[in-house]
């Protein structure tokens, strides 16, 4: 049995994303500004680096408002090119 994202959400909610990406300075600075544009505040991201070094784990917690901001969100943060994973 699927079931949505949506039937196990309550809106509005705190809602975490986690990006991995390639190990640039600028990761943290473009996971912020995607999730600024859709729900401007004050974010205090967690960055994890990958056991080599190559890769970042970048947490950001926001506030969602509707299922159509955490998709559009997804596609967005998918999106940047530094970017390999988000979950």
């Amino acid at each position: 049995m699927k079931t949505k994202l949506n039937e196990l959400l309550e809106f509005p909610c705190s809602f975490t994303y986690r990006v991995m990406g390639h190990a640039q300075p600028e990761l943290v600075d473009r996971v912020v500004e995607v999730v600024q544009r859709h729900a401007p505040g004050d974010y205090s991201p967690q960055v994890k680096p990958s056991s080599k070094g190559n890769y970042h784990s970048v947490s950001i917690t926001m506030t969602a408002t509707h299922i159509e901001q955490v998709e559009t969100l997804y596609e967005e943060l998918g999106a940047i090119d530094i970017v390999r994973v988000v979950l």
